[in-house]
């Protein structure tokens, strides 16, 4: 049985990191007004549950690949999805999961460059026989790797 999934994030801002990771994956970020009308429509949500401007979850942010499927009704990425989600405490210790970016050894600097330009830091970078990589951290501090 194969099963369907997705990546959470836990974070402080989940409107941040979405742009952040929509821009250094070349994602999209989802677009939910479908699902937050119908849903207002409904009286299921209120303002208060959504952005300033009511187009986007106050709390959640996702963002998914451009060539994967999206369910007209509400938004959602059916494929390669991460959904960043606002949580009331910090980030504490190493990441447990991290994401791995494939540039290759030809792109691996200017693609770190890239990333610091978008708001990433380097951590370190590793060196060692069969393995070299840069780790980096996002904005919010959660480590990625860029090998």
């Amino acid at each position: 049985m194969i099963l369907e999934w997705k990546l959470v994030v836990d974070c402080a801002d989940p409107h941040k990191l979405a742009a952040f990771w929509a821009e250094a994956l070349g994602y999209e970020v989802e677009d939910n007004t479908a699902i937050i009308e119908r849903l207002l429509g409904l009286g299921v949500v209120s303002p208060g549950d959504l952005t300033a401007d009511g187009k986007a979850w106050k709390g959640l942010r996702a963002v998914r690949h451009p060539g994967d499927p999206v369910d007209p009704a509400s938004g959602t990425g059916l494929g390669r999805r991460i959904l960043f989600q606002a949580v009331p405490e910090p980030k504490s210790g190493k990441n447990r999961l991290h994401v791995d970016l494939h540039a290759g050894p030809e792109r691996r600097d200017a693609e770190v460059d890239r990333l610091k330009a978008l708001g990433a830091t380097v951590l370190w970078t590793v060196q060692e026989p069969g393995s070299h990589h840069v780790t980096m951290a996002d904005p919010e501090g959660n480590e990625f790797d860029v090998q």
